[in-house]
């Protein structure tokens, strides 16, 4: 009873555990999920998740722009073809991260996003959170000690390495 009420006491980070949470025990990104420094299945970086979203924007632009036929000198066609754009990109990140669990820029990157409970499909009650929270940009940036964001942490996924 004494440990509970002294780490009660001392504070909230008094009751976690030992290791748990504290970056300068953590040698590297994913270490206490038991995930491996580098090589396949460690977890991905910041500047890697952030190349496979500017692939899969152009992307998505580009196959709106079959459609939409933008107007790169009228504001309104422009503002028309971002917002066609950003729908697109959902459709795809949802389709495939719940299918797959890549996307075209993602595999191009050789980085995937798995699920923490070990399950091989992302699925779509996971996909799609996920993509709205990636879409508000904020979620996806703000990331703990392991490499996940807010994103991450609400799916319950992470991203790492395919190889």
């Amino acid at each position: 009873m004494s440990r509970v009420t002294g780490s009660w006491l001392s504070g909230p980070r008094a009751a976690l555990n030992e290791d748990a949470g504290d970056p300068d025990k953590q040698k590297w990104p994913g270490e206490r999920l038991g995930l491996p420094q580098d090589g396949p299945g460690a977890v991905a970086s910041v500047a890697r998740r952030g190349g496979a979203l500017i692939v899969d924007l152009i992307v998505a632009s580009l196959l709106t722009g079959i459609v939409t036929h933008p107007n790169f000198g009228d504001p309104a066609s422009m503002t028309a073809h971002n917002w066609w754009s950003v729908l697109t990109w959902s459709v795809i990140t949802v389709g495939m991260v719940a299918t797959f669990g890549f996307t075209p820029g993602m595999g191009l990157l050789g980085i995937r996003v798995i699920r923490m409970d070990g399950a091989a499909m992302v699925g779509l009650v996971r996909a799609i959170p996920r993509t709205v929270l990636s879409a508000l940009i904020v979620p996806a940036v703000l990331i703990n000690w392991d490499g996940r964001g807010w994103h991450d942490r609400a799916a319950g996924t992470i991203v790492v390495h395919l190889r």
